[in-house]
């Protein structure tokens, strides 16, 4: 009776197998079909066949797992115990299965709307995030509601059709004479099961060799078919191995076991031989540019990309403000700049610390609160005589962002409940509150440095732009002429906050200008992913920021055409343009008056004239520039980039002692 039972039971978990595999292939079907305007130009029907096999073998794994839950719950218990029918223990976890996967699939088409990509780092970083926002967020802009009604509805789908397969009959054992007989069929029935596994665990293949994973599964030559082969499930996984690889140092360029090298020439102090990282990290200011200002404003504005300054997107005059300071005889203007990652938090704490992205989150590493970094911002300031101030539009506990900040030095932390602004979303206040209270405040400040991050250009886009002066109809008939746009009326939308945080920024600087005619002014943005010019964006467009230094003393040429840097060379290069000659400050990033040449986060890399991503071989020029050396960027990228990231990552993990190193 228990092989029998267990025979049986074998075919039910192999109908849950095949029915899971079918709503992967069928929802996988679907994204495609739905978003094929992100499919680049010249994709044929052999290479969405391509993705449709690869990602079937993948998902062999992921249905392997729902039927592998079911076997441990209801097939191995009824071989010890048969009587109990447990037929519907599978009904229920392919339900289960079923609704996980359709929620998933429904917030598969936002997500990928904002990020081009299936479910990334960008999950961690929201579980760390302030989840009552987020969810607010994801009801206002992203339809929660009707896209969960959706999930529930295909769940409910998918339990009948489920139910129905389950209650089908089964092959009955087949008869034996002998012992001996059953116990041969009970053997090859064991070794079918584990081969059959082998098979699945591998994803087509009976060895790794020859398998397919999600780190070998980009198999087509377009983004959007190579992101499709992934299923939700194995996206999730993706995340957690990447999290896991680079909690412990497994990131590209993280190299502990060679700290003491990169010590020594991340800033030419080769002749140092110390126990403490702090002396080779130690750089002398080559001497003053500018006269010493009053006040320093870091403008870090929120999605601030660079898109809207190129010349194909003047038409949108969406950026006119940042435009109109460019132009003015106290700029300077670089395209070059890399933010430090993907998301708000990594360009704050880049800033605030000094230290490149290696995802571990500064915000939330023991350390940090213990002592500033050496490469802390406020550290160098402070040496210069200024007082270091953080303005935030949002929640100032959000995600712990005023309690790193004044671990690390800063002297106060203002979030919007201090200044007392107006409400407009669940992120916090509008621009024009946060810079009208920065700029009352400061008749009764000494010489300050302060760090604004804007909040208005975030999802929910709430503001009334219409009120503000914004023209949306013309601006819908003018995104509506550039290519590949899913959605003319929603990306308008989206563009008329980024017009808003523009404005309003270009207005404080001009007052702060006529008012304090000393100050100086830095202006870039914390990330650009999330809005994009269309569905294929190229990589420049996608990922830079603007960088804009202007105010008294600045000129065209305070440092050369294009100098490359990101959000960690701001306090090296701010410091290098006022500080006296023979100051000393600390920091892994040179100043971008003497600019290494390239800039990097986690997934992508640029040069003054070429751009690439880190860990594939995918390169593009910058707008206007017809040829490049790609071999020997990306070899400058293998100079610069493990000496950067292994310091941050020991200065997180370690601290400054070198007594604990790796051998």
């Amino acid at each position: 009776m228990r092989l029998e039972k267990f025979y049986g039971n074998i075919q039910q978990d192999l109908k849950l197998f095949i029915f899971i595999l079918c709503i992967l292939c069928c929802y996988r079907a679907w994204f495609m079909w739905q978003m094929s305007g992100f499919m680049g130009e010249g994709v044929d029907s052999s290479e969405i066949a391509m993705a449709m096999w690869a990602g079937m073998r993948l998902s062999l794994k992921s249905a392997g797992a729902a039927a592998l839950l079911a076997f441990v719950l209801s097939t191995i218990p009824n071989l010890v115990f048969p009587k109990p029918d447990l037929d519907r223990v599978k009904l229920f976890v392919g339900t289960i299965v079923s609704f996980i996967l359709s929620v998933l699939f429904q917030a598969r088409f936002p997500y990928y709307r904002e990020f081009h990509m299936t479910f990334n780092m960008q999950v961690l970083q929201g579980a760390n995030d302030d989840v009552v926002s987020i969810f607010w967020m994801a009801v206002e802009e992203y339809g929660f509601f009707w896209r969960f009604a959706i999930a529930v509805l295909l769940t409910l789908i998918c339990w009948k059709l489920l139910k129905k397969l389950l209650s089908l009959g089964t092959f009955a054992l087949p008869g034996f004479s002998t012992g001996k007989g059953r116990a041969l069929f009970s053997v090859g029935l064991v070794v079918v099961i584990f081969l059959f596994s082998l098979f699945v665990r591998f994803g087509g293949s009976f060895s790794y060799a020859k398998g397919i994973n999600w780190e070998n599964a980009g198999v087509t030559g377009d983004e959007f078919l190579n992101e499709c082969i992934l299923d939700d499930f194995q996206a999730l996984y993706r995340v957690r191995s990447i999290g896991k690889k680079m909690q412990s140092g497994k990131i590209s360029g993280v190299r502990p076991e060679r700290i003491r090298e990169y010590a020594k020439s991340i800033a030419g102090n080769d002749s140092v031989e110390a126990d403490d990282l702090k002396p080779y990290l130690e750089r002398r200011a080559k001497g003053a540019k500018l006269p010493k200002p009053r006040h320093i404003f870091i403008i870090l504005g929120e999605t601030w990309m660079q898109w809207p300054l190129l010349e194909d997107y003047k038409s949108l005059h969406i950026a006119d403000g940042l435009k109109g300071i460019i132009e003015g005889p106290d700029a300077y203007y670089s395209r070059a700049f890399m933010p430090n990652g993907d998301f708000t938090s990594i360009a704050i704490t880049g800033l605030v610390t000094g230290l490149s992205e290696v995802n571990i989150r500064a915000n939330y590493q023991p350390r940090t609160f213990e002592e500033p970094y050496p490469t802390a911002m406020a550290e160098a300031f402070h040496g210069l005589g200024y007082k270091v101030d953080f303005w935030y539009g949002g929640i100032p506990s959000w995600d712990s962002i005023n309690r790193m900040s004044t671990a690390q030095g800063f002297d106060n932390f203002y979030g919007y409940p201090d200044f007392h602004g107006p409400k407009q979303s669940t992120w916090g206040t509008t621009d024009r509150a946060l810079f009208e209270a920065l700029e009352k405040h400061l008749a009764e400040e000494p010489p300050t440095v302060h760090l604004i991050m804007t909040v208005s250009n975030h999802p929910p886009y709430n503001l009334d732009l219409e009120a503000e002066g914004f023209d949306m109809k013309q601006e819908i008939q003018e995104v509506s002429k550039l290519p590949y746009v899913e959605d003319a009326e929603e990306l308008a939308r989206e563009l008329g906050h980024y017009w808003y945080m523009d404005k309003c920024a270009a207005e404080f600087v001009k007052r702060v200008k006529e008012k304090y005619p000393d100050s100086l002014f830095v202006i870039t943005g914390d990330h650009a992913v999330r809005s994009n010019p269309g569905t294929r964006p190229t990589m420049f467009e996608h990922q830079t920021v603007p960088f804009v230094l202007c105010g008294q003393g600045v000129t065209k040429d305070i440092m050369s055409k294009d100098a490359v840097g990101g959000h960690t060379s701001i306090t090296p290069t701010l410091v290098e343009l006022i500080a006296p000659e023979g100051f000393s400050y600390y920091s892994i990033a040179s100043s971008m008056t003497e600019s290494t040449g390239i800039a990097f986060n986690r997934d992508y890399w640029l040069t003054r004239e070429v751009m690439g991503a880190v860990d594939l071989d995918r390169t593009e020029y910058l707008p206007g520039i017809a040829a490049a050396n790609e071999a020997a960027a990306r070899e400058r990228l293998e100079e610069v980039m493990p000496g950067m990231r292994t310091i941050s990552w020991w200065l997180l993990e370690k601290g400054t002692s070198l007594k604990d190193e790796e051998k």
